[in-house]
């Protein structure tokens, strides 16, 4: 065999073999269940898509991935923290540059389907406060984008275009008034709008312990609660699994969803549970997730499956690193996947999640995680 043959024929095999490894890996991170996959956008089993998204463009690096939504076309949107970045991961942007690589990402990023960077922004501007330590996203059906902040002086959730300019702003940076004041946030965490009332709803949050609820044109108040459709409690609270269920949300409260058929869904992370709500406020019921968490809790985020009942839950469980696949009436888990570790897959402080139209997840992770992952439904 001449030295060509030799070399064609050996790149030939490490191709092969590259391609037989990505497709061990991706098997082997698919999530084990006796539960059958169901009707599109209810699946159980998923595996990770190890080329998405697309490489960033002009050297650009993420930091801490702080939220992550889907809009109604299916593109995908981060918010990232580009602060949390190390000077060698930022190293290009230094004054000279001391590597070649990299800069920080804007902290909003729009992606298409196929993971290609469409649009980006975010930045302080006037008449609105951008926040300090970027946490969480959501898009409307009008294509509006909302942020908010858990840094000690962030309090407010802000709205804007697609494009980035300001629509609206509820709460104030460097203010607030605890978990009853009616004016004021307390590090909010995450929201989302109830379309057909326009009413957005608010995981309030770091500081605050309770989910409130605001027009979504003007910011006017509507109504708030706590645990238990309570009135809130700012006092402090320490997780127990052996004691009874606390009746107030611990610290932080870190999501709020709403489910088609009128229920809310909030992640009372530090106390590994998911309680239920009518849109009034009514307590409905509770889900506990691996209830002897002790590490910054197990229920970070969820989002629910998009067949026509939403029989599943998908929760992001940050502590333990999984996302657990939960049925949706009674809360027993019928599969999981990821684990601890870097590699495709795996998770480090997976924070928060989302689901597109196809049944498709993605994932965001903070701390040192900083990434955003695909996973897709395995039949």
């Amino acid at each position: 065999m001449t030295n060509d043959r030799r070399t064609m024929h050996a790149r030939s095999l490490w191709r092969g073999s590259a391609r037989a490894l990505v497709a061990t890996a991706s098997l082997i991170l698919v999530a084990c269940s006796s539960t059958p996959a169901g009707s599109p956008g209810a699946a159980t089993r998923y595996a990770v898509d190890p080329y998405w998204p697309k490489p960033l463009p002009q050297k650009w690096q993420l930091g801490a991935v702080a939220g992550v939504a889907v809009d109604r076309l299916d593109h995908v949107w981060i918010i990232q923290r580009p602060a949390t970045l190390t000077d060698d991961e930022r190293a290009a942007s230094f004054d000279p540059p001391r590597a070649a690589c990299c800069v920080p990402a804007p902290s909003v990023i729009e992606f298409d389907a196929d993971g290609s960077v469409l649009r980006s922004w975010g930045v302080p501007g006037t008449g609105y406060d951008f926040p300090k330590r970027e946490h969480g996203i959501y898009v409307d059906p009008q294509g509006n984008v909302w942020i908010a902040g858990n840094h000690d002086l962030d309090h407010q959730v802000v709205k804007f275009t697609g494009d980035g300019k300001f629509l609206l702003q509820i709460g104030k940076a460097g203010q607030t008034g605890g978990s009853n004041d009616t004016r004021l946030l307390g590090k909010p965490a995450h929201m989302e709008v109830d379309v057909g009332a326009n009413e957005l709803y608010v995981a309030d949050g770091y500081g605050n312990r309770r989910v409130i609820v605001f027009d979504a044109t003007t910011g006017a108040y509507k109504r708030h609660w706590g645990a238990y459709g309570n009135r809130p409690d700012d006092a402090k609270t320490t997780y127990d699994p052996a004691a009874p269920p606390s009746r107030q949300f611990g610290s932080p409260v870190h999501c709020v969803r709403l489910a088609r058929d009128g229920l809310v869904y909030v992640c009372d992370r530090e106390n590994n549970r998911i309680q239920v709500f009518r849109k009034s406020g009514e307590y409905v019921r509770e889900f506990f997730l691996a209830k002897d968490t002790r590490l910054i809790g197990s229920v970070w985020d969820m989002v629910l499956s998009t067949d026509p009942a939403q029989t599943y839950m998908y929760v992001a469980d940050g502590a333990n690193n999984q996302v657990h696949v939960l049925r949706r009436d009674d809360g027993v888990e019928v599969s999981a996947f990821g684990r601890n570790g870097r590699m495709a897959g795996q998770f480090h402080w997976v924070h928060n999640i989302a689901i597109d139209s196809k049944g498709n997840i993605y994932t965001a992770e903070v701390d040192t995680g900083k990434r955003l992952q695909r996973f897709t439904p395995v039949p």
